[in-house]
């Protein structure tokens, strides 16, 4: 898979990239997720392409939960959430994967 920067997001080869149906990853995002996310998600739909953006790992973390108390009730919640988040998004061209400890996203074409 093809590495990019924060950096390279401004430059023609992201545009490239996406218009080819690549699947790539943006590393060294420490302190720029947010901006980074915003920025990939406007690239991608000005190619009248669509998008799902989630945080890596997250099913793991919300299953986890179910089983302690009023966390429990949260994890419930946040898989309800997860759920529906998926429908609105369902069959996106691209999915984004936030990696928050890894400072990275993972931009994976789908179709």
């Amino acid at each position: 898979m093809v590495s990019v920067t924060y950096e390279d997001l401004d430059s023609e080869k992201i545009k490239n990239l996406i218009s080819d149906n690549n699947s790539f990853e943006i590393i060294g995002l420490t302190g720029r997720m947010g901006e980074a996310v915003s920025k990939i998600e406007h690239l991608i739909e000005a190619q009248g392409l669509s998008c799902r953006i989630y945080t890596y790992g997250r099913v793991v973390v919300a299953g986890g939960s179910i089983l302690c108390g009023v966390a429990g009730v949260i994890g419930i919640a946040s898989m309800i959430g997860m759920g529906g988040h998926n429908i609105v998004t369902f069959n996106p061209d691209y999915e984004v994967a936030k990696h928050i400890i890894d400072n990275k996203l993972s931009v994976i074409y789908k179709k």
